[in-house]
């Protein structure tokens, strides 16, 4: 197993943080079904739990699931392998990594606790298969060949 669901969090609003909710249904084309950034540019936002406790244990503060607005909540994954075009399956959906991070010319407003972590460590991904994603899933990357076969680290 290269990784695990540790969240699925949705938001009605744009500019809000995120509640966690046990489990999400992601449409391909559209992103998380009810997300305000569903239908957008940015389907779907992937955060590495590692990087939240990094922030920390720098801090002292504890930050909940989905406090930087991200859909999915993951641990496992090596940021190293994060990279546009690369795609990975999460319960029953597959998505597509579009970007890292955001523009860092374009302003952006949304913090918790004064910390934004997703216009430097965001994962944003399209929904290329749909389906559910739960806590606790499995997330395995998919290999580049597009075989139905998921790679195992």
């Amino acid at each position: 197993m290269a990784g695990k669901v540790v969240a699925v969090c949705r938001g009605a609003e744009k500019g809000k943080r995120k509640e966690s909710i046990m489990t999400g249904f992601f449409q391909e084309g559209v992103g998380m079904v009810g997300d305000a950034h569903a239908g957008t540019d940015k389907e779907v936002s992937l955060l590495l739990k590692e990087r939240v406790d990094e922030l920390a244990g720098k801090t002292g503060l504890t930050f909940p699931a989905g406090a930087f607005a991200e859909n999915l909540l993951v641990e496992g994954l090596k940021w190293a392998d994060c990279s546009p075009g690369k795609s990975l399956k999460a319960g029953e959906a597959v998505f597509q990594i579009t970007q890292i991070g955001k523009d860092p010319a374009l302003p952006h407003s949304y913090n918790y606790c004064g910390f934004s972590l997703l216009p430097r460590f965001g994962i944003f991904a399209r929904v290329v298969e749909s389906g559910a994603v739960k806590t606790g899933d499995e997330v395995e990357w998919i290999p580049p060949d597009g075989s139905s076969k998921v790679e195992k680290k």
